[in-house]
């Protein structure tokens, strides 16, 4: 019997991420009467998402409501569930995020979770966070629980639930995706074939037992495998380099895991041999920021195309392994959900502390989110971890509080801020990224004045500097080029900028 309930979903105008939350949550016989109340600050994209989910649920003949309001009260007025999906700044703070540091020779190929920008990305959403959970405790349901897929994930969901206190899980797909590819090159005929246990926080989680057709997996198998790949063995030089030097293997891309080590990403002619420019996510400078970058303004073309495919009806076997459906599905139904969830560790990592935001085995049911406790990851693995964690606690105090002592000391402690900058470095890089970002950082309004004197003084030397590996951001005229010549079988030039 379907239930008739309301999910919230914050953020909602990122199109293509919130039409597969829905799409996955109908495909669900009992939550096909649910009202998904969508929000966000942007009314256009917000009327774009309407129009699909509006003809998904009518060419599939469901019961489901879609509403949609810029004013966030009223969207969580009522709702069970909460889906946060904000990106806090757009593109406009995130070219801050990747430009101010690279005058300062910080070369990230993500920055959305530690490093320079990501933790300046917390800054951001962390205020927001904090006002999401106000609204959900004044307007949702009693004990509504928040379902964050924003990053940075671990201080998003830190910050939730310590400082919101809201009941919070955060929710990435790099286990998954790390999965496939370990399937991949095991030969398997299907990803099912491998069962894992993957375990760490957000972003560098690892996976500490593998087991094929329930046969153990061991690092020299693995390696081999992964080093004969024809994709990856190029495509994942700096993971495999990790998993040859670690034992185990990473769930994060070769961009992502760059950011979060000290060795790969501090030298310009270093990070070139550890990185691949087929696609942004294996280490680009900037990759993230330019692919977002050309999303956005290729949306408008894509438009029509979504459209089209909204004439699909739902269908269950094109259900995606996005979390959110299977644990609404779990706590509605009773039926039982195995997933790796980002959740306060107390003990379910017993060598990473206590407080911190671990990612990490997980079954919900009826009774709620049950998680796995007693694991313990490599000491090679937990030594990374630890150092993210220092600086993600300090971070979430930093934006909490808005201290910007204590956020210049998340940013020296960085790996690789500390491994590239030095403190006076540190110091004024925080400084021109506050004042750059002053309008999305509320709790620093008290700090920017000084930090503006700071700037006008007499300031350490930077450069202008492209990073690394970094390509030219693509009109919308050079994409539709592009794409013809993908259809057509040849492959698109790729010109660093130099």
């Amino acid at each position: 019997m379907s239930q008739a309930f309301k999910i919230a979903i914050v953020g909602a105008g990122s199109v293509g991420f919130t039409r597969t939350l829905v799409r996955d949550i109908l495909s669900v016989p009992e939550l096909q009467e649910v009202e998904f109340a969508l929000t966000d600050l942007n009314a256009h994209n917000l009327d774009m998402i309407k129009q699909i989910l509006d003809r998904i649920v009518a060419v599939s003949g469901l019961p489901a409501r879609i509403t949609a309001t810029t004013e966030r009260a009223r969207a969580l007025e009522g709702a069970r569930y909460v889906i946060c999906c904000v990106r806090q700044g757009g593109l406009e703070a995130f070219k801050d995020d990747i430009g101010i540091p690279l005058k300062y020779g910080v070369d990230q190929c993500v920055g959305d979770t530690i490093c320079a920008g990501g933790i300046m990305y917390g800054q951001r959403t962390i205020p927001a966070i904090l006002d999401f959970c106000r609204d959900i405790k004044a307007e949702a349901e009693t004990g509504a629980r928040l379902l964050n897929y924003a990053n940075p994930m671990a201080m998003n969901t830190w910050a939730a639930i310590e400082h919101g206190g809201v009941d919070t899980i955060g929710l990435c797909h790099g286990v998954q995706h790390g999965w496939r590819q370990i399937a991949e090159v095991l030969g398997a005929d299907k990803p099912e074939d491998v069962e894992y246990i993957c375990t760490g926080i957000n972003h560098q989680t690892w996976y500490t037992d593998i087991r094929f057709k329930g046969r153990p997996i061991g690092r020299e198998e693995l390696l081999a495998g992964f080093e004969r790949h024809p994709v990856y063995s190029q495509q994942e030089k700096l993971r495999i380099d990790v998993l040859r030097r670690f034992g185990v293997y990473s769930t994060e891309s070769n961009g992502h895991l760059s950011e979060y080590l000290p060795w790969y990403r501090k030298r310009p002619e270093e990070t070139r041999k550890w990185i691949d420019l087929s696609q942004w996510i294996h280490g680009e400078t900037g990759g993230y920021l330019r692919i977002c970058t050309e999303g956005r303004n290729w949306f408008e073309e894509e438009f029509p195309r979504y459209l089209q495919e909204a004439e699909i009806a739902v269908d269950p076997q094109r259900r995606t392994d996005e979390h959110a459906s299977y644990i609404i599905e779990a706590l509605e139904t009773g039926r039982v959900y195995r997933g790796h969830f980002n959740v306060p560790n107390k003990g379910l990592v017993v060598n990473l502390p206590a407080d911190a935001i671990v990612e990490t085995p997980g079954f919900v049911d009826r009774f709620g989110l049950n998680m796995v406790a007693g694991l313990k990851l490599p000491d090679a693995c937990a030594v990374p971890c630890i150092a993210s964690i220092n600086v993600q606690r300090l971070a979430v105090k930093a934006a909490v509080t808005g201290d910007i002592e204590t956020l210049k000391l998340a940013m020296l402690n960085d790996p690789l801020v500390g491994a590239v900058c030095t403190p006076e470095e540190v110091w004024q890089m925080t400084d021109e990224m506050v004042v750059a970002q002053a309008r999305w950082l509320p709790q620093y309004a008290a700090a920017v004045p000084d930090a503006k004197r700071r700037l006008s003084g007499a300031l350490i030397p930077t450069r202008d500097w492209d990073g690394a590996a970094r390509l030219p951001t693509r009109s919308v005229a050079q994409m539709r080029i592009d794409r013809a010549q993908k259809a057509e079988g040849m492959t698109p030039d790729k010109q660093i900028v130099a």
